[in-house]
């Protein structure tokens, strides 16, 4: 399927690169946005909507991502060392296929999972990473679940295990690998895993987290936005990998949401177990060469591992404890924060769909609310299981991927045909 760009230039000449197409081909989707048809509406969460609830056969804490009318997601069985990638029929529910590889176990948090990071998918393949005995690896599969080629990307320290997710842009397949030991940023040949550049990061004290995406500079020329404890919130050349600016002091804790672009500026975040979580909005350089700034940080209920959902002039913060915030995001000003749920706290990021967006706590309560800038509640459904993954949305139905299931909803302004496709 052909991708059709749009620019969203808000303030500045600055936005995302965001495909309008159904597939919903990384973490997060399109480009990392978090942003689905605006056709589609999931206002109503319940039985009533669900199509079906499948058991899957390991457990994760990856995404889903689609394309083709298939789901491809990743689970592992710790205890027995596999790390398992899964070709689920979206229709159905049904797994197509299942490869495994061995892991040996290694030392993670315990809010983490071998199957964390999340896969890509292009028209051609799905690619996956995961962490073995201090080394990281990716790896791409035909969407009928055949190898294609397998990548030892070298070394990686952290007390906390894996999760950055690698995607596909054009025919780069991208991953940040910024850990306590030799940390890059790697581009490679999607077709064969050759490396077409390899950007040294260096050794951080703290591993990032956080999924870079693709925005289009003040020269309209795309670049990566990366954000890291170590090199805080940055744009690397996208054909060479080369630096092209970077505000270094943005962080003092770990990053692990992803680069948000909204009202003209880059937003990152970082925070701690331990609390100090802060939200940091760069203004980009108008031109080659100039430097970033600081455009403000917002230190009230900001988020650690959620990353934001920018949707029409709002930037919406889902906070590590449950505290919905509306900001404005050119000034800064915080409009509302509103308590979400006491149920468990929010590692899954928020997306919207339509005029609505979705969030769901670890204990799995999902939560559609209004997207238009005034806090409504629209609906509660609670999954009863574990969930850190953040939803997706492809050929008009929401996915949720909770510990050990993957839940399929039809959209309340699709027409059902009785199929539940």
């Amino acid at each position: 399927m052909a991708f059709i760009f749009r620019i969203l230039t808000l303030g500045v000449l600055v936005g995302y690169l965001t495909p309008m197409a159904e597939e919903w081909t990384r973490f997060r989707g399109p480009n990392g946005t978090g942003r689905a048809s605006e056709a589609l509406s999931f206002r109503e969460l319940s039985s009533d909507t669900l199509a079906w609830k499948k058991r899957l056969p390991s457990r994760g804490h990856s995404s889903p991502v689609g394309w083709g009318g298939r789901i491809f997601l990743t689970g592992a069985d710790e205890r027995a060392g596999k790390f398992q990638i899964m070709g689920i029929t979206a229709a159905s529910g049904d797994i197509e296929w299942q490869q495994e590889i061995s892991v040996r176990p290694y030392r993670m948090h315990r809010f983490n999972s071998i199957a964390s990071s999340s896969a890509a998918v292009d028209a051609e393949r799905v690619y996956v990473s995961w962490g073995a005995s201090g080394r990281i690896y990716l790896a791409a599969y035909s969407h009928d679940g055949d190898s294609v080629w397998k990548k030892d990307l070298g070394s990686f320290t952290s007390s906390h295990g894996p999760g950055t997710s690698p995607f596909i842009h054009g025919d780069l397949l991208i991953m940040a690998n910024e850990n306590m030991d030799d940390g890059f940023i790697v581009a490679l040949d999607s077709a064969t895993g050759n490396i077409r550049w390899q950007t040294p990061r260096g050794n951080t004290e703290k591993t990032a987290y956080s999924t870079p995406c693709v925005y289009q500079d003040a020269a309209g020329n795309p670049a990566l936005l990366v954000n890291s404890f170590s090199h805080g919130i940055g744009a690397l050349d996208l054909r060479t990998g080369a630096p092209l600016w970077a505000y270094n002091q943005a962080f003092d804790k770990r990053s692990c949401s992803s680069p948000v672009v909204a009202g003209g500026l880059i937003f990152g975040s970082c925070g701690s177990g331990g609390g100090g979580n802060y939200v940091v909005a760069v203004r980009p350089p108008k031109e080659a060469g100039a430097a970033p700034e600081l455009a403000y940080e917002i230190r009230q209920s900001a988020p650690y591992v959620p990353t934001f959902l920018s949707h029409g002039k709002w930037l919406f913060l889902v906070s590590d404890n449950g505290v919905l915030s509306c900001v404005e995001p050119v000034s800064g000003k915080v409009e509302w924060s509103e308590r979400l749920s006491r149920f468990g706290r929010y590692f899954s990021s928020p997306i919207s769909v339509g005029e609505e967006m979705i969030v769901i706590s670890t204990a799995g309560q999902a939560q559609v609310l209004s997207a238009l800038g005034t806090f409504r509640i629209l609906s509660e459904f609670d999954l009863a299981e574990t969930c850190h993954a953040t939803p997706a949305v492809l050929d008009g139905h929401l996915f949720i991927r909770t510990l050990g299931h993957l839940w399929k909803f039809r959209s309340t302004e699709s027409v059902d045909d009785g199929s539940g496709a």
